[in-house]
């Protein structure tokens, strides 16, 4: 009987991995009912390793080359077998290869909005996304940690543990660097080098080398967003009465919009600026004044009388407001008695 199993072992002649397909980061040669011989061929290729792994516990590691198989190329297999002189019969052991070669183009970000405290909004909920590169380097670690007695592991199976690595580095990357979010948001290839630099000693950790990383892109909740251009918009103007004129002149268009048009455009200002102040103010730089001293704006109450042509061209343009839903017929009709009134 014994005789008849050694008879239906297969013998192996020749170890090597021709790693179809992609996105293999380690994978075990197949073993069932086979043996190793004594001076078999071990062809590791350029991008792979070969670990030799002894029931549980591991060996011999392999970089690229080929390796006729013998306890003078085995010696830590030699030890754990207790050889104390070249084998001679066939033998068992576990084979895994695993791929060196740079997994590009890989893709991190936060699924979710990450909270952190930041010195000019206080504590904010902020998203980044960009992308990253790394490659195994030590098959010990990756085996021990990561893959295990798999038959195959793949880049994919790891992804999730990377991206939620590098999100949770990420965090604490900016609770201990204190530096404010427009600052990274701003400098997004030095926040990306100092990610990297950060994480890799966690991608060590797993047997990994990170070759790169690129932020993408950096940036807050919609609510949020809008209050710092809101921010920033009052950086640009500066002046705040000119601030002022400028919510005016955005509350205008979103007052036509709404139901009861320009009578509701007072609350939607929120700046204590009426609507006959307003509109006092458009019409005063809508007409040109005649007869004031150069340099001197004389007040629209002290103007006598205008020409027939300003005064058409007044109510062109006060026409095209009505049209556009800003004034009603009944301020349009008020406002051209008015200034027909000056041409007599």
């Amino acid at each position: 009987m014994a005789l008849m199993d050694f008879i239906k072992k297969q013998f192996i002649d020749i170890l090597q991995w021709t790693e179809e397909g992609d996105g293999t980061l380690a994978w075990r040669f197949p073993m069932q009912e086979m043996e190793i011989q004594n001076g078999a061929s071990l062809t590791v290729r350029d991008s792979q390793m070969a670990m030799f792994v002894n029931e549980g516990t591991v060996a011999d590691v392999f970089s690229p080359g080929m390796y006729k198989l013998t306890t003078q190329t085995l010696p830590v297999l030699t030890y754990l077998k207790n050889w104390d002189k070249l084998f001679e019969s066939p033998f068992k052991s576990d084979v895994y290869f695993f791929s060196t070669r740079t997994q590009l183009d890989q893709k991190w970000g936060t699924p979710n909005p990450i909270t952190i405290r930041d010195k000019d909004f206080g504590i904010v909920r902020m998203r980044a996304f960009g992308i990253y590169s790394y490659h195994l380097t030590d098959p010990k670690v990756f085996y021990q940690k990561i893959s295990g007695t798999r038959g195959v592991y793949t880049r994919d199976e790891l992804e999730g543990q990377l991206r939620n690595t590098m999100v949770a580095g990420m965090t604490d990357l900016f609770g201990d660097s204190g530096v404010a979010f427009i600052d990274m948001a701003g400098n997004q290839d030095e926040f990306g080098k100092a990610m990297m630099f950060k994480m890799a000693p966690m991608f060590a950790e797993y047997g990994l080398t990170l070759d790169s990383l690129v932020v993408q892109n950096v940036s807050l909740p919609e609510e949020l967003q809008k209050i710092l251009d809101q921010k920033i918009g009052m950086n640009i103007i500066g002046d705040m009465g000119r601030f002022t004129q400028y919510q005016v002149a955005n509350a205008i268009p979103e007052a036509a919009k709404n139901e009861g048009g320009m009578a509701g455009m007072g609350v939607g200002l929120g700046a204590g600026v009426g609507f006959g102040q307003v509109m006092g103010q458009a019409m005063a730089s809508a007409m040109p004044v005649t007869g004031a001293a150069p340099g001197v704006a004389a007040p629209a109450a002290a103007v006598a009388s205008v020409s027939a042509d300003e005064v058409v061209a007044t109510l062109e343009k006060l026409h095209g407001l009505v049209e556009k839903g800003v004034l009603s017929q009944a301020e349009f009709d008020a406002k051209k008695a008015e200034l027909l009134k000056k041409l007599s």
